[in-house]
């Protein structure tokens, strides 16, 4: 039997059921999420301490990361692992420097200059998980940004490994970033910990960062209390159109790359060839087998499907409905392709274009928003760590000119001190002013 099962044209009706992400019901988090959270609301570090202990097994003898650390750290790295991150960085520091353009000051009209200026959010909190896998890249993908846009500051929670440290990766990469405040904390209360600040951790202004459903709970549940945070969040899914083009070899390794985030990861492949699908199954099938996380991609597999489609028009519109997190196109007339899409966090263009890449040191960031979020959300950039104020100057002729329509305005709404605020700079005259 197949790692993936084939579907056959299915009829747009039966979509939304077969693209159906893994289900998770929040309900159950709810109490135990809350728990903790206001737990670290009136608790502080008390708190944070004892969730550490109970599910992370470690307790912090010091919670912040001291300056010796990050000198030992670089130390017990490879020089080759160094060389990776110092080369992601520059990157990824590329790609989102050109992202900084100013914008330019609008004249509306004679007396009326309009514009917009970005300014960086003051406090904000990078949530890097630490535990089956140290997401040092992830602190690349917030880090530069964040240092780019100019945040006053920047902090870092963490989790702890069983002895105590904080991995050495991690370490290495904030030191080069040029972040200096790190903090052993993990879940729920580090999360905490950021929203409403510790007696040692400083509450922040928006909170960015993946993690487990219970960081992803905890996160939304914050938010709703007016914290901001970087998107809604999920497990890491990936779409991929093939055709004859392709190479079964590289799709397959794409998907099992994303298969082997976690059990409740999600792929797809929607191509127009029987064949093409079979061959994908049976290299699948190959690849797993030499995977150190391949219980882990197999539960994943079980989530995931492959869709024969009759055209390219219609797989498009299948692969819009799904907004991927991520999406590969490895086909011909792939330009074609791109100009198509409506709904995906990140696109991959070509064989030469695996989602590692992204993942890693393309520059793009790997931030994304997952479960059909793509729809309406973005992933992270250089305005998400920013703020755009808008600003507006007239002059008296200026607002002269648009007086009449201010005041037909704002008296049509029953807003009668708005008309007044126009009217009243016309009988009053700039003699008075001081």
């Amino acid at each position: 039997m197949p790692l993936l099962p084939v579907i056959e044209n299915p009829e747009k009706h039966r979509w939304a059921g077969l693209l159906a992400r893994p289900v998770f019901h929040s309900e159950s988090l709810d109490a135990l999420v809350r728990k903790i959270l206001e737990d670290v609301k009136k608790n502080g570090d008390s708190a944070v301490d004892a969730y550490s202990l109970q599910f992370d097994g470690v307790l912090a003898v010091n919670r912040t990361v001291q300056p010796g650390e990050f000198d030992l750290a670089e130390k017990q790295l490879g020089e080759n692992l160094k060389a990776a991150i110092r080369q992601a960085k520059r990157n990824i520091e590329t790609f989102h420097a050109g992202q900084l353009i100013p914008e330019p000051v609008v004249e509306i009209q004679a007396g009326i200059r309009c514009w917009r200026k970005p300014v960086a959010i003051e406090k904000v909190g990078l949530y890097i998980p630490g535990g089956t896998a140290p997401l040092f890249s992830t602190l690349l993908m917030l880090g530069v940004p964040a240092k780019l846009a100019g945040c006053d500051e920047i902090i870092i929670c963490t989790p702890s490994q069983k002895d105590g440290s904080v991995h050495p990766a991690i370490l290495y990469t904030a030191k080069i970033t040029g972040i200096r405040k790190i903090f052993r904390a993990g879940g729920v209360q580090a999360i905490a910990a950021m929203a409403y600040g510790t007696e040692s951790i400083p509450a922040v202004n928006k909170i960015f960062g993946p993690g487990n459903q219970y960081v992803t709970h905890a996160k939304k549940m914050i938010q709703q209390e007016g914290i901001a945070i970087d998107m809604p969040a999920g497990p890491s899914e990936l779409a991929v159109y093939a055709d004859e083009t392709a190479v079964p070899a590289y799709v397959a390794a794409d998907l099992l790359s994303q298969c082997e985030h976690g059990p409740d990861s999600q792929v797809i492949l929607v191509t127009g060839s029987r064949a093409f699908a079979e061959k994908v199954n049976a290299e699948l099938e190959a690849q797993i087998e030499k995977l150190p996380r391949k219980d882990i991609a197999r539960k994943s597999l079980a989530n995931s499907k492959i869709f024969i489609t009759r055209d390219r028009s219609v797989a498009m519109d299948l692969l819009n409905a799904y907004a991927p997190e991520h999406l590969i196109l490895a086909c011909s007339d792939v330009e074609s392709m791109t100009g198509k899409v409506r709904n995906a966090g990140s696109v991959f263009i070509g064989n030469y274009a695996p989602e590692s890449a992204g993942d890693y040191a393309s520059g793009t960031n790997h931030t994304l928003p997952t479960n059909g979020f793509a729809r309406a959300y973005s992933g992270v950039s250089m305005d998400s760590f920013v703020k755009k104020i808008s600003f507006q100057q007239l002059t008296r002729e200026g607002l002269q000119s648009i007086s009449n329509t201010v005041v037909e305005m704002a008296r049509a709404e029953g807003l009668q001190a708005h008309a007044n605020a126009v009217e009243i700079r016309f009988i009053k005259p700039d003699a008075e002013l001081k």
